[in-house]
């Protein structure tokens, strides 16, 4: 996953600092292409994949849309009411000394609304919460993307390795059958052998091409995560064997408050504080201030006006607001406490994922994956001296790719299970894929 620093502010971009200059130039380059060019990557790595998502991603970008429009709201929360100007004539049209104009009095003034209570300042720090909560939303949402695409990732880098494996199995089910021809040709086994190693070989190469059809469908799902620039690429750069020692839950439990979604939470709750403050200050009522100046017609004279107009709260004072805003700060601290329970259920569950495939892979490497190997050699051996038929061979040689499919998908389910925990404690642990060079296959 991503290694970045959570705030209320997008981060900077940084390298891992393992990075080599090369790559961070690479990195650079990438993060500046246009939405017109088109570039084919050779081998994509874990920091090619960081930069790609983060910056050519249309969800975050719709994200990074709506944080502005949040900077928009913060300015107009802030602003002050309009002035009214107003221009009213009486005493005209009449009859007698009120006929026409000559005992018109006209009043020109300027009104004013002025907020008590502090509402301005109030409905500013509502926007700001807003804007917050926005920002904490992004945060989330950028973990989410860039574990789907991690995970992406790692599912490519299986396939690739499973891939690998399937061409193998060809390798040597071609050979079975050349060895079951030639004894066959020879006289010295039934021609029912041939036949055995033609099937084998064919379901090792229809295997084969299954895997390839799933490896360019997963390619291409992988390059959707940055699906406003055209970059393709041939294939995926790590290794899925390095594997750190297992993690217990007191050990990760207190990184849990790293998640953007604690903090969204704690800020969604400030916000809902700051709604009631300004809902108990919409209970004050606003005074509207008024200075003008009146012309007498019929003298000549100007005189000044002034006037205040108060509402009086007898019946409207938000009772029904103020009690909207109790009740939706009372939910949204019920929700916090539910989603606190929900994280660290899920951060046990996911350890539990965690550590069962790292076991599982473990013993498969060191104890099944040797003793599967060393019994298709003995088989092989055996039947190249004639000791042995070929459905002995076949079955060992199943054996053997059966476990290493077996080790393959549980280093899989190892790195799965690690990104899914990187996303809940909001970063990566001690080491993370990108540093993976170790191959065991």
């Amino acid at each position: 996953m991503a290694q970045s620093t959570v705030g209320l502010h997008q981060p900077k971009q940084t390298y891992p600092a393992h990075e080599s200059a090369k790559e961070a130039v690479v990195n650079a380059n990438l993060s500046s292409l246009q939405p017109t060019e088109a570039r084919i990557i050779e081998k994509l790595t874990m920091a090619d994949l960081i930069v790609l998502t983060l910056k050519y991603n249309s969800t975050l970008a719709a994200f990074n849309d709506e944080i502005r429009s949040r900077d928009a709201l913060i300015m107009q929360s802030g602003l002050l009411p309009n002035p009214s100007l107003s221009i009213d004539t009486e005493n005209f049209a009449g009859r007698n000394d009120l006929r026409g104009f000559d005992g018109a009095e006209t009043t020109i003034s300027v009104a004013q609304l002025i907020e008590l209570g502090g509402k301005r300042s109030k409905r500013s720090r509502m926007a700001a919460m807003e804007k917050d909560v926005a920002v904490w939303e992004y945060e989330s949402r950028k973990l989410d993307i860039l574990n789907d695409a991690a995970k992406v990732f790692i599912h490519v880098l299986a396939l690739q390795e499973q891939a690998a494996l399937n061409e193998d199995l060809v390798k040597l089910a071609t050979k079975t059958f050349a060895a079951a021809r030639d004894r066959v040709e020879a006289g010295k086994v039934s021609p029912v052998e041939k036949d055995r190693a033609q099937i084998e070989l064919a379901s090792s190469r229809s295997e084969a091409n299954k895997v390839n059809r799933e490896l360019n469908a997963a390619q291409r799902r992988l390059a959707s995560f940055w699906e406003r620039i055209h970059v393709k690429f041939e294939k995926v750069a790590g290794s899925l064997s390095k594997m750190e020692p297992p993690v217990s839950e007191e050990q990760i439990r207190d990184r849990l408050d790293l998640n953007p979604d604690f903090s969204r939470w704690r800020t969604e709750i400030q916000r809902r504080e700051a709604a009631l403050e300004l809902a108990r200050s919409l209970s004050l009522p606003d005074v509207s201030v008024r200075l003008g100046i009146r012309h007498f017609q019929e003298t000549d004279d100007s005189a000044v006006v002034a006037g205040v107009e108060i509402p009086l709260p007898f019946f409207d004072r938000n009772q029904g607001g103020i009690r909207e805003a109790h009740a939706n700060l009372a939910k949204t601290r019920q929700e916090s406490r539910a989603a606190d329970i929900e994280a660290h259920t899920v951060l046990y569950e996911t350890l539990q994922r965690l550590n069962a495939s790292h076991e599982e892979a473990v013993t498969l490497r060191d104890e099944i994956l040797p003793g599967a190997t060393g019994a298709f050699e003995a088989v092989e051996s055996g039947y190249r001296e004639g000791k042995l038929n070929l459905m002995q061979v076949l079955d060992a040689q199943r054996a053997l790719f059966f476990v290493r499919r077996q080790y393959l998908q549980a280093l899989e389910l190892y790195h799965i299970a690690r990104s899914d925990l990187e996303r809940l404690v909001g970063g990566p642990l001690k080491s993370s894929l990108k540093s993976m060079t170790d191959k065991n296959y």
